[in-house]
């Protein structure tokens, strides 16, 4: 584009007055001829600019490829160096525990040795303090036939002592055995002491009901032969009060005129009803005359 901007301004201007159709035409078209060449140059400029961009992009491409695959592998030796790096921290800080157990361990060592050398020079004294008992000891073989060495009277002397050891032993269960059943019976006698005091209190709560008991049986007997005794009573005067109320019925109806022992089987009820009617008849009679006389002595007094 640039280049056919050239040739158009390297065109002169010409007076067109002086020119003819053709030649006009011609200057036209030849005009044209050159643009289109220096278009085609353009295009063809243009086209190997882009080939050359596309070759470019194509090698652009390769080199990201090429410098993410350079990205990864760097990155791959970044995360293996760090992890070489926390091998080696945790492999010296492993040595470094391991350098101080082992320098616990030596330093244990070191006070065993020194113990242990103690223990020797104690063992030594002891040795050498004993080391009268060793001339004793080889003196009582020489002296007894029972023996040819001092091992034997050291095992006799250890024999002894463990079946001594164990005869302790079996004292000391024996007494926790004899502790133990004592505590048991204590804890027995307690138990039936406990229940021979339940049982005495219990027979004495039923003692002390059996008396109550004894009274009220008493008691109760006693109001039964008052009751027996009240009802013979009571059934006595009721017989005699039946026996007067047919006494007193037998008379009304004789004084009715009337003969009784027709009328022996009425029940008393009813002998007592006529009784009392007859009675409350003579008491309205007596009334009655006892007005009358009143009025009469009465009458003769105002005369």
């Amino acid at each position: 584009m640039i280049l056919i901007l050239f040739y158009l301004r390297k065109m002169p201007e010409k007076e067109e007055d002086h020119l003819t159709p053709a030649t006009k035409l011609l200057e036209k078209r030849r005009e044209m001829g050159e643009v289109e060449t220096a278009l085609a140059a353009e295009k063809e400029e243009f086209q190997m600019k882009m080939e050359s961009l596309a070759q470019r992009r194509i090698e652009l491409e390769k080199k990201e490829m090429q410098l993410k695959e350079s990205v990864i592998k760097f990155d791959k030796f970044l995360k293996e160096n760090d992890a070489k790096l926390s091998r080696a921290v945790k492999k010296a800080e492993d040595e470094r525990d391991l350098q101080k157990a082992k320098q616990k361990e030596i330093e244990r060592l070191q006070s065993e040795i020194e113990s242990l050398t103690t223990l020797k020079e104690k063992l030594q004294r002891k040795v050498q303090k004993n080391s009268k008992f060793n001339r004793y000891l080889e003196q009582s073989v020489e002296a007894l036939d029972e023996f040819q060495e001092i091992r034997e009277v050291i095992d006799r002397y250890e024999t002894l002592t463990t079946n001594y050891k164990d005869l302790l032993e079996i004292e000391k269960e024996n007494q926790e055995r004899i502790n133990d059943s004592r505590k048991e019976l204590n804890t027995y006698l307690e138990r039936k002491n406990y229940e021979i005091l339940t049982m005495n209190n219990e027979l004495a709560e039923l003692q002390t009901k059996l008396d109550r008991c004894q009274n009220e049986s008493h008691k109760a007997e006693n109001e039964w032969n008052h009751i027996q005794t009240t009802a013979a009573g009571k059934t006595l005067l009721i017989g005699e009060t039946r026996m007067a109320i047919r006494n007193l019925y037998q008379l009304v109806m004789a004084h009715h005129g009337k003969n009784s022992e027709k009328n022996v089987d009425v029940d008393t009820d009813h002998q007592l009803k006529k009784v009392q009617e007859f009675v409350n008849d003579l008491t309205k009679i007596t009334n009655e005359l006892s007005r009358e006389g009143l009025a009469y002595y009465s009458t003769g007094s105002i005369n």
